[in-house]
């Protein structure tokens, strides 16, 4: 088998001498780099401890924001912002600058750390991630951003997620592949068919854009899994957790009253709402409760929605799904990622609702003239917990009409158990 090993290593051009009583784990993880497309040519560190990395030259840096956010793949929401030609063309260069590279840094890690049981097993609802870094400032910054997993688990995944890191990269290639001049700091782009994000220059500073990036590519594997990733707002109250859909308009009169820095909530159906992200907020403590109820918040002035109502799940997924907003639909909220059909999102959510038996509400945010927010939106949110609410009866009008038509027309023929 060593003998083997080493024909191959050769075959990828692999200098031999490096892997001179290395252990097994060490030919496997540089044959799983080659076959990723970097070839290392003299040391590899792997998994290292941020003591390790500050070791080998880990430095802090500032934190940025706003760097661009490239995603390609099957998109529902819009138009693929990277081309597949493109994306090809970065990653080649990518990894060419990768190899080339004295140091390389590996580390492994996951998105979610959601477990659920089933009659004959356990099974994990997350993805796992395995990052390839030319820097190892850079690999300190996922060890902030990823949960910890087994290094095996990374690779005997079926569908595992690659990171690699260009942080010493030109930028003068983004404008050779078509990306733009004027990136200064760096780029994230996302190629979801491959599995891949690539990050050039500075881009691992930006944490909310390589959240952003993998929230997306993750979302289609947790859903295959069993799990349901949302981007809700989170509302802590009494101790009580509420998993909260509001319109942007809202949410920013609504902030200092939210949780909004957990990056993404998977449900599963026997598990507690669990974070996305690791997150040192203190507030993420609901990351270990259940959910007190689902608050979907809709904006209509004429007064034909209620003020508050109670939804059976079928009604809370229906108008999940339409995003009702004075007149005009969002459907999800706009809060699912690009990968994934909102229409099956909603499915998820119905059977998640009813598997956890978590009772919604459907709150209108708009009375007239007003608008209902902050601590007044707060004390709604918390009546559900010990007023006898009505169930949801809109007040005439012919908003149920707008409504189907929409929805119709936007996903075809709903599941029966959908109800305005």
């Amino acid at each position: 088998m060593v003998r083997f090993l080493g024909l191959v290593t050769r075959f990828l051009g692999l200098p031999a001498h490096q892997y001179q009583g290395k252990s097994w784990i060490s030919y496997g993880l540089n044959l799983a780099l080659a076959r990723k497309g970097v070839i290392v040519n003299d040391k590899i560190f792997k998994n290292l401890t941020i003591s390790e990395l500050q070791t080998r030259g880990a430095t802090i840096q500032d934190s940025l924001s706003g760097i661009p956010v490239y995603i390609r793949g099957n998109l529902f929401v819009q138009k693929s912002e990277i081309t597949k030609a493109q994306f090809s063309k970065l990653l080649k260069q990518v990894t060419t600058h990768i190899s080339s590279v004295s140091d390389i840094f590996v580390h492994d890690g996951a998105i979610g750390s959601t477990s659920t049981s089933t009659s004959t097993s356990t099974l994990q609802i997350d993805a796992k991630v395995r990052v390839i870094s030319d820097n190892p400032t850079a690999t300190c910054a996922f060890h902030n951003i990823l949960f910890q997993t087994p290094t095996r688990a990374v690779s005997h995944d079926s569908c595992p997620l690659t990171v690699y890191v260009a942080s010493s990269i030109s930028l003068n290639v983004l404008d050779a592949i078509g990306l733009g001049s004027e990136v200064t700091d760096g780029v994230i782009a996302a190629d979801a068919d491959l599995s891949s994000l690539v990050l050039c220059g500075k881009a691992f500073c930006d944490a909310n854009g390589i959240k952003k990036a993998l929230s997306a590519l993750s979302e289609p594997i947790i859903l295959s899994r069993g799990g349901l990733l949302l981007h809700p707002k989170i509302l802590l109250s009494c101790d009580r957790v509420f998993l909260i859909f509001l319109s942007e308009d809202t949410i920013k009169k609504s902030l200092k009253h939210m949780v909004t820095d957990h990056g993404g909530v998977i449900m599963s159906s026997t598990h507690n709402a669990s974070p996305l992200f690791p997150s040192t907020n203190p507030k993420n403590r609901f990351l270990s409760k259940f959910p007190a109820s689902m608050i979907l918040s809709s904006s209509d002035s004429s007064g034909v929605i209620p003020t508050i109502s109670k939804l059976s799940h079928g009604q809370a997924a229906y108008h999940f799904l339409a995003g009702y907003k004075n007149g005009t639909f969002n459907p999800a909220y706009g809060m699912t990622s690009y990968l994934c059909d909102p229409l099956q999102i909603a499915k998820s959510l119905f059977s998640k609702l009813i598997d956890n038996q978590i009772p919604s509400f459907l709150i209108n945010v708009n009375q007239g003239e007003k608008q209902i927010s902050g601590m007044d939106f707060v004390n709604l949110v918390e009546s559900t917990q010990h007023k006898n609410i009505p169930p949801f009866e809109c007040k005439g009008g012919d908003l149920r009409r707008r409504y189907n038509n929409f929805l119709s027309n936007k996903f075809g023929k709903l599941p029966q158990h959908f109800s305005f």
